[in-house]
C-alpha cells in the first residue's frame, strides 16, 4: 500500500524516538497499530456489506472497470521505457542498429513488420568541375 522498506522504516522509528521519547513510543506504537487493525476492518465491512446488498450488480459494476485496466496495459508497458526504446520498438520494429552503429549483423524485425523496404539506388554524384570551368545554371533554384 505505502511501499515502505526496511530504511524508510529504521528512519521513521529514530524520528519518532527524537520526537516523542522514549517513554511515550511504544504507547503510540500500540495506538497506530490499533487504528489500523480498526481501518482494516472497516474496509473489509464495507466490502463485504456491498457485496451483499449489490450481489450480481456488482459484478456489472466490475465489467467496465476491467475494461479499462485491460485498456491501462499497453500505457503501462510504455511507462519504463525511454524515448529511445519507444522509437526502436514502434518505427524500426525492434531493429536497434541506427543507435548502436553496428550495421553488421542483421538484427531480427519485430513480427507483423515484414521485410524491410527496399533502398532506392542513388543517382551517381555530379563530376568535379575542370580547372576554370563554370558550373551549371539551374533556372528553377534561382
Amino acid at each position: 500500500m505505502f511501499n515502505i522498506g526496511w530504511p524508510e522504516m529504521v528512519i521513521l522509528v529514530v524520528a519518532a524516538l527524537v520526537i516523542l521519547g522514549p517513554e511515550r513510543l511504544p504507547g503510540a506504537i500500540r495506538w497506530t497499530a490499533q487504528s489500523l487493525r480498526q481501518v482494516r476492518e472497516y474496509a473489509s465491512g464495507a466490502t463485504s456489506q456491498l457485496r451483499s446488498e449489490l450481489g450480481p450488480e456488482l459484478d456489472e459494476l466490475r465489467k467496465p472497470l476491467e475494461e479499462l485496466n485491460e485498456l491501462r496495459k499497453p500505457l503501462d508497458e510504455l511507462r519504463g521505457m525511454t524515448p529511445r526504446g519507444m522509437v526502436t520498438k514502434h518505427l524500426l520494429g525492434g531493429d536497434d542498429s541506427l543507435f548502436s552503429g553496428n550495421f553488421s549483423k542483421p538484427t531480427s524485425m519485430s513480427p507483423g513488420a515484414g521485410t524491410p523496404p527496399p533502398v532506392p539506388e542513388l543517382p551517381d554524384p555530379p563530376k568535379p568541375l575542370a580547372h576554370n570551368e563554370k558550373p551549371p545554371i539551374d533556372f528553377d533554384a534561382t
